[in-house]
């Protein structure tokens, strides 16, 4: 399915399995600027969906990361300053900068707390 919707200035085009509440609700603000098109043909049709840490990329990406890359992502993912979590883990904001810029290695226990804070695997920080 295909929604596209013109109307001065604004010019938008939905693709893909279309809710018809959502589909009601533009036609309900967008009266006859709204046209559907049922069962359209794209591009993207054929594609076969792969599962991203199967790509080679990825894996890549993955082999270059280090574990202080990996804190300071979950820190600012969490919008954490370094004191913030230095707080949370009982050291202070240099230690954090420390283990960011893998000047001191993220030790097994503070990888635990990380895990318990950051919902994410502890050996991702280790």
């Amino acid at each position: 399915m295909l929604v596209a919707v013109k109307k001065p200035p604004t010019e938008f085009v939905i693709q893909g399995t279309i809710p018809e509440k959502f589909v009601n609700l533009l036609k309900k603000d967008y009266g006859s600027a709204v046209t559907v098109e049922h069962d359209v043909k794209t591009e993207d049709d054929g594609d076969e969906l792969v599962d991203v840490t199967e790509m080679e990329w990825n894996n890549e990406s993955e082999a270059k990361e280090k574990p202080g890359d990996t804190m300071r992502f979950y820190r600012r993912l969490h919008k954490m300053t370094q004191p913030a979590l230095g707080a949370l883990l009982g050291v202070s904001k240099q230690k954090i900068s420390n283990m960011e810029n893998g000047i001191v290695p993220i030790s097994r226990q503070t990888a635990l707390k990380l895990e318990k804070i950051f919902k994410v695997r502890a050996g991702r920080f280790i």
